[in-house]
């Protein structure tokens, strides 16, 4: 029986979507179980979320420095494993650093960071303490992404000439921006808070990773246009991007919060010299696969015949075929995998490969660099820039 791990939480209080999502994904399969937090700067609803969470009073920090200070003093079988980081993007990489210099291991919401220098400095320090770093892209944990990336990696698609992959959301359309912000989108328009850019920094980068996790090809360089439509505060929220990428590959990425009457609307598309295929998040039980002559095939999550290609998919899968998966399946899926890789580093051994398929430090730093080329491209007037 696997040990449960203990985790500790940073953010994830009163209106926090994503914090909510954590602990749902992370008790799925009784990976871990939240021992402490902090999860308000207001002691008062600090205190009410802690109770209504089950969390010890002694386990109750008034701050993500005296988390960190008071985990660490802890005796070893009792202090948290690793800290899950829920808190606007700023707090992503000192919090992370601290944990890091603290032998813990961290669960980070994307991006990484503010800047690719602190994505880097996160990086080599989770390299250099051993410890292990997962993102939260939460995408790359869908069977039937696992799949995709499956078929490619065997080669049915051949050799991968074209990616596009959108992103579309209508989430501004619904807030009239004359009037404050609601708490969930004031911090992302607020450079300070969110970084250099927010469709970018918040759902562009969620594409970008998909389209290097599911092709294996990392992007060279790119070409951006980024535009602020109905939020007049200095950041994007509507982006289109050119890109290069190895091998000879071109692509396109789409992301927008301006879409009217898209809800979550991700697709992407890769297309080879043999086949091609489709995936759609609001359809994620499905993958489309596409050939000039014969006719398409529809695979669905869950079948024999997935885990015959894709092992990988088969331990994302949970109910039997039919029975939809999705969104909270694919946060339950990275802590299944990242869980795994804690408890075989602290028992002093090499994670197994399946145990190391989940976003990492590494997918941070290109995520930041993702980021911050299409911002100076756009900001040079649309002109070709390096990406790493």
């Amino acid at each position: 029986m696997k040990k449960k791990l203990k985790m500790a939480m940073v953010g994830g209080g009163v209106g926090a979507f994503i914090g909510r999502i954590h602990r749902m994904a992370v008790g799925m399969d009784g990976q871990a179980e939240l021992v402490a937090g902090i999860f308000n700067r207001d002691p008062a609803q600090n205190a009410s979320v802690g109770a209504e969470l089950g969390v010890a009073a002694d386990r109750l920090y008034p701050s993500w420095e005296a988390l960190i200070a008071g985990e660490a003093t802890r005796a070893a079988g009792d202090r948290a494993d690793f800290v899950c980081i829920c808190t606007p993007n700023h707090l992503h990489h000192p919090i992370a650093k601290a944990a890091l210099e603290s032998g813990f291991h961290v669960m980070c919401e994307k991006p990484i960071a503010l800047t690719s220098a602190e994505a880097v400095e996160l990086a080599r320090l989770a390299k250099r303490r051993k410890r292990v770093f997962g993102l939260m892209h939460t995408y790359a944990g869908y069977p039937m992404v696992k799949l995709a990336r499956d078929l490619v990696r065997r080669g049915d698609l051949g050799r991968i000439c074209k990616v596009t992959c959108e992103y579309q959301q209508g989430s501004f359309r619904k807030m009239d921006f004359s009037q404050p912000l609601d708490k969930r989108n004031k911090w992302k328009m607020d450079p300070k808070c969110s970084g250099v850019s927010c469709c970018m920094g918040d759902i562009g980068v969620h594409a970008a990773n998909l389209v290097e996790y599911v092709t294996g090809l990392k992007i060279k360089s790119l070409l951006a246009d980024l535009t602020s439509f109905v939020a007049p505060r200095g950041l994007d929220d509507d982006g289109n991007v050119l890109l290069r990428l190895e091998g000879g590959a071109k692509g396109v990425i789409m992301a927008s919060k301006v879409a009217t009457g898209e809800e979550n609307g991700l697709r992407l598309r890769v297309y080879g010299d043999k086949k091609g295929l489709v995936w759609q998040q609001e359809d994620p039980n499905a993958l489309h696969v596409r050939a000039q002559r014969e006719p398409e095939q529809v695979w669905k999550r869950a079948n024999p015949y997935v885990k015959e290609v894709s092992p990988a998919s088969a331990r994302a899968s949970r109910p039997p075929a039919g029975h939809p998966e999705g969104f909270i399946e694919g946060f339950a899926n990275h802590y299944l995998n990242f869980c795994d890789a804690v408890r075989a580093v602290d028992a002093g051994e090499t994670p197994p490969p399946e145990a190391l398929d989940f976003p990492n430090a590494e997918d941070g730093v290109r995520g930041m660099r993702f980021i911050e080329a299409t911002v100076a491209s756009s900001r040079a007037g649309g002109v070709w820039v390096k990406v790493g």
